[in-house]
C-alpha cells in the first residue's frame, strides 16, 4: 500500500506543470481580460490593469513574460523599442455605452447624453484604450464636449464598470465583455455603427522574459481552437474586425 501511494504521488508530481518543468509565466494583461484569461491558463501568474500602465511597466524593467494589450499601438510601440517580441492580434471586442441599472435617466443611446448636463458621466483616461476609443467615438458624433463634462477619468475599463454599476455614476463608456460580467447591473447602448472603433487586442511575449521561448509558446497558444473558443465565450470577437 505505501508503495501504492508513493507511486501515485510521484505520478502526481510528474504530471504538475511546475516539477515538470514548465516555468509560471508573469502575464501583464488588459483588465478586460481578467476574467477570461484565467480559464485559458490558470497557472499562470497575473497581473491585470490599464494596457498603458502595464507598457509603462515594461520600459521601466519590470519583470514580465507576456503583454496582452487592449489594443495594437502599445505592443507595436514596445516592439518598435525592442522590449517585446513581435506582436499577433488574438482577439477583438465593441465599444459600447452603459447606464445605471434600470436605466431612471430614460437614455436611449449617444445622443442622450448631449442635453442632460446633470448626468455624472464616467470614462477612461486619455492613453488607456478603452478611454481613446472612448474619445473616437464621442469626436465623431460631434460629442467631445462630454470629455471635459467626465464626473472622473479612470486607469482602466473596469473601473469604470464599476461606477456604473455600483450607481457612483450614470453613464460610462465599456467594452461590450466587461458589461457582460454584470448581467442586469446596468443597461447597455450599443455604439452606432458609423462610429464604431476598431478595438482588435495584440500580444506579445516580452524580450527580456528569463523563459522567452515559453513565454512565445503562451501568446502562440492564443489564437489556438481551445483558447478562441473561450474568448468567443465570453463575448469576445475575431481579430481584425471593424
Amino acid at each position: 500500500m505505501r508503495r501504492l501511494v508513493l507511486l501515485a504521488a510521484l505520478l502526481g508530481a510528474l504530471a504538475s506543470p511546475t516539477l515538470a518543468g514548465t516555468p509560471r509565466l508573469t502575464v501583464f494583461a488588459a483588465a478586460s481580460l481578467t476574467d477570461v484569461f484565467p480559464q485559458i491558463d490558470s497557472h499562470a501568474r497575473y497581473s491585470f490593469a490599464g494596457s498603458n500602465a502595464l507598457a509603462a511597466q515594461i520600459r521601466q524593467g519590470l519583470p514580465a513574460d507576456d503583454f496582452a494589450s487592449a489594443n495594437v499601438t502599445l505592443p507595436d510601440q514596445l516592439y518598435e523599442a525592442g522590449l517585446v517580441e513581435k506582436p499577433i492580434l488574438f482577439t477583438a471586442n465593441t465599444l459600447v455605452m452603459i447606464a445605471r441599472k434600470g436605466n431612471p435617466d430614460h437614455l436611449h443611446g449617444i445622443y442622450s447624453l448631449g442635453g442632460n448636463s446633470d448626468l455624472k458621466i464616467v470614462m477612461a483616461a486619455k492613453g488607456v484604450p478603452v478611454g481613446d476609443y472612448t474619445r473616437t467615438v464621442l469626436a465623431k458624433a460631434n460629442l467631445s464636449g462630454l470629455v471635459g463634462r467626465a464626473v472622473s477619468q479612470e486607469t482602466d475599463v473596469r473601473e469604470v464598470l464599476a461606477k456604473v454599476a455600483l450607481g457612483e455614476a450614470d453613464v460610462g463608456f465599456v467594452y461590450a465583455t466587461d458589461a457582460n460580467t454584470v448581467p442586469g447591473q446596468v443597461a447597455v447602448f450599443a455604439i452606432p455603427r458609423q462610429y464604431e472603433p476598431k478595438v482588435n487586442y495584440a500580444a506579445a511575449a516580452v524580450t527580456s522574459s528569463p523563459h522567452l521561448a515559453a513565454a512565445e509558446a503562451w501568446v502562440k497558444r492564443l489564437q489556438g481552437k481551445t483558447a478562441q473558443a473561450k474568448l468567443r465565450a465570453a463575448g469576445f470577437l475575431v481579430p481584425g474586425r471593424g
